[in-house]
């Protein structure tokens, strides 16, 4: 898929006074005095090391502690309640990739604060199938809608479209990358669950191609968590999440078996392995279904665990595990829709966001 056009133009709207280059901002000759913070490798004006009004949505590590907390704060008030305030404002929903929970916890979140959708619709009915540039289609869109939620399976793909947009991109995952907004329910199931202090979690499965894990990862360090990551050889974290969280002050401890490890841990987070994610269908097959949760394999944790997954499962965890007090993974779908009614809020602005 083509994801470049070009590049080097000039922004009318909001960040009016930079130019655009090659992964990064520079002033440009009509002037401009914004603080700049680089975000993954490149520079959002108006963000001076936080998160603020209007702000792409790129990366879990552009979000610091106090970012978090005030978003799963402000998801608190909405748990139980619909919102508004937003009653002008468009959400362009862009998939280029399936998706159930995210898509349409987007679209519930955007409703129930008085908002509506705009929806791209199946990839093969876009104008994307006769190939257009993803550029090409954030420009258009962004014309249409006061904020972009997508999805697509380049990595990447987010930080390049926020870069043509003048409105807010938010990464809803981007191939093996990030999936900063999972991250932010998944904390806020946690706080609910467990408390976010003196943590010891376990992230188990698909470790090198679960762009959920990368996010979560990045996330816990801001929490000073005690992170334990299980996984087979083939399947361990990426080099550069493994440096980041080194470089973050983290320790990454790394294990092949879940065992040793469980009855220290207050919550287990399981992913799938990933069939769509694996450039070899023969390394798929040959480890899928490895690292299965039943009821015996959790026989030695602590009464008090929280089992989480991102969804959708296959068969890493047992059905009868549904009913064990330790099944926190539906209620974690669920917090979806509180927690990114309360990123829209905060992205979208006090004004409502409509045009």
């Amino acid at each position: 898929m083509n994801l470049r056009a070009d590049w080097a133009l000039e922004r009318p709207g909001r960040n009016a006074g930079f130019a655009l280059a090659p992964s990064r901002w520079i002033p440009s000759a009509t002037g401009g005095t914004e603080k700049h913070v680089t975000v993954e490798g490149f520079n959002i004006p108006g963000c001076a090391g936080r998160l603020m009004l209007q702000d792409h949505l790129i990366s879990a590590k552009q979000l610091t502690r106090t970012d978090i907390e005030a978003i799963l704060d402000r998801a608190v008030e909405y748990a139980d309640a619909r919102g508004g305030g937003h009653e002008n404002a468009l959400l362009g929903l862009l998939f280029f990739e399936p998706s159930t929970r995210t898509k349409m916890s987007f679209d519930t979140a955007m409703k129930r604060l008085g908002g509506d959708t705009v929806d791209m619709g199946a990839l093969e009915s876009s104008s994307a199938s006769k190939g257009e540039s993803l550029a090409d289609t954030v420009r258009v869109v962004a014309g249409y809608t006061d904020a972009i939620v997508l999805r697509h399976p380049s990595e990447g793909a987010a930080k390049l479209a926020a870069e043509f947009a003048d409105i807010p991109v938010i990464n809803a995952g981007d191939g093996a990358g990030q999936h900063p907004t999972q991250t932010l329910l998944d904390l806020f199931t946690i706080r609910e669950s467990a408390g976010l202090e003196d943590l010891t979690v376990g992230i188990m499965g698909d470790l090198k191609y679960g762009r959920t894990v990368h996010s979560l990862a990045a996330a816990l360090s801001k929490f000073g968590a005690n992170q334990h990551f299980i996984s087979p050889e083939s399947l361990r974290l990426p080099r550069g999440v493994r440096y980041d969280l080194h470089e973050a002050g983290a320790q990454v401890r790394e294990h092949t078996e879940l065992e040793a490890v469980l009855p220290e841990l207050d919550v287990l987070y399981v992913t799938r392995i990933q069939r769509e994610r694996f450039p070899d269908e023969q390394e798929y097959r040959a480890i899928a279904g490895e690292y299965r949760i039943d009821e015996a394999a959790l026989a030695k944790a602590k009464p008090a665990l929280t089992l989480m997954h991102p969804l959708p499962r296959v068969d890493e965890i047992a059905a009868a595990v549904d009913e064990l007090s330790h099944a926190t993974y539906f209620q974690q779908a669920h917090n979806g829709v509180p927690v990114r009614m309360a990123l829209l809020d905060t992205m979208l602005g006090a004004d409502g966001g409509g045009r």
